[in-house]
Order: structure tokens, then sequence, then C-alpha cells
């Protein structure tokens, strides 16, 4: 049998997490909070969807308490995942979750639609095994985002130039890209780019990237399980 390669001890011995199950609470809480990354504020409402074994099994596994404490900002190791309902009823937040009998890609699938005034976001996100989870769509963009990987995800025209001027810019800032990986919806008009980096300096602001001519929009994803208070 050929040797299993394993990137840290975390694949061997797993996350250290609330909750019975890697996959169903700590992948959960990560899920949620990159969505909260992603959104870059709590929502007033949040819809929560959820798929094929999130969707069967959500209350016995905690995993609505899991999703509801990563969108709180929560890690997969915070007690307070527990009281997630109780702390977002404090907060004002109106929240649902809705399983449904959608067959998707990967069973531990999640979907977050969340609003805040006239702002609404999908997030879409799956939970991968050993508490690792990716975001696999924004809003109508289908993208990979891994948990733990410090990642800028950028929605620009597509037309020549753009990805030179972000990658001109990030080096200034000495920030390393580790991958790029570039979709377009056709050519001529939306794009988008998920770049991976090694590291973001405390004094690059990453929406300095929007003075990049042709560029709309631009969401950060930090690389680690980070906090909100």
């Amino acid at each position: 049998m050929a040797d299993k390669q394993f990137k840290s001890l975390f694949d061997i011995i797993g996350p250290v997490m609330i909750g019975p199950s890697s996959s169903h609470t700590a992948g959960a809480v990560r899920i949620g909070n990159m969505a909260r990354h992603i959104f870059k504020e709590l929502p007033d409402s949040v819809n929560i969807y959820l798929f094929e074994s999130f969707a069967e099994t959500y209350k016995g596994h905690g995993t609505n308490l899991a999703l509801l404490g990563g969108l709180l900002g929560m890690s997969p190791d915070d007690e307070r995942i527990q009281d997630a309902m109780l702390l977002a009823n404090e907060k004002g937040i109106d929240y649902k979750f809705i399983p449904l009998a959608d067959k998707v890609e990967h069973p531990n699938t999640a979907r977050f639609v969340m609003r805040k005034g006239n702002k609404k976001m999908s997030v879409t996100g799956v939970s991968i095994g050993g508490g690792n989870a990716q975001i696999t769509q924004i809003d109508d963009y289908d993208l990979v985002i891994q948990n733990g990987v410090s990642t800028i995800v950028t929605y620009h025209k597509d037309v020549p130039g753009v990805i030179a001027k972000v990658s001109v810019l990030l080096n200034e800032y000495n920030i390393n890209i580790a991958s790029m990986k570039l979709w377009r919806k056709q050519r001529g008009k939306d794009a988008s780019m998920v770049i991976e980096v090694d590291q973001v300096p405390d004094d690059f602001d990453v929406n300095l990237l929007l003075r990049c001519e042709h560029m709309k929009h631009i969401i950060y994803v930090q690389g680690d399980d980070h906090g909100f208070d």
C-alpha cells in the first residue's frame, strides 16, 4: 500500500473542537466563519440552507449551532457554540435553518443567504473532512476558497491588464502569490480572481486593489480561525 502523505499533524489527530463530529461541527463552524469574513459584518437576517447529510443530521450533530456559531465569529473550540442561538437572538439576528432535499455535489453542504439593509449575499460552503472546509460559491460565482489560507477574491471587468496591475500592487507590499485562479462569465464581461497569498502585512489595506482600473469589488478571507467580538 502506498504511503499516505499528511500535510500536518492536524490531518492525523483532527481538530480541537466542540461537538461530536469534525465534519458536522468543526467544519461547519469554519463554513460559518468564512461566510462572516466574506460578508464583512453580521447580517440582520440569514437563511441557512442545509443539503444531504447536513439536512439529515443537523440537529443531532449540532451542525445548526456550529454554522450559526461560525457566523457569529466563533472558532471550532469555542465553548459558546452550544449557546449560538441564544447569542444570535441577543444580537437581534433573524435566522432560519432550512433543510432541503436537493442533491448537490458534496453531502456536507450549507448555503448562507445573508441580508443587512439593502445588502444581500449568498455564500455556499462544504465541510470536506477533518474539520476543514471550503467556500464553493459566492452569489453566482463558482470558486474554491480553502479555510486556513489567506485569500483575496476580486470582481472585475474581463479586460487586458487587470491581472498585471493586481500582481504589481501586491508585489509592492512584498505579498507573495501562492496560487491564482481565474473565472469569467463571458469574454469582456464580469470576471473574478481567487488569489491565495502567503501573508498580508498589517500595513496593507486590501481595498487598495480597488484603485486598479476596472476593479469592482474585493473580498479578503484571513487564513486562520479569527474571532469577532
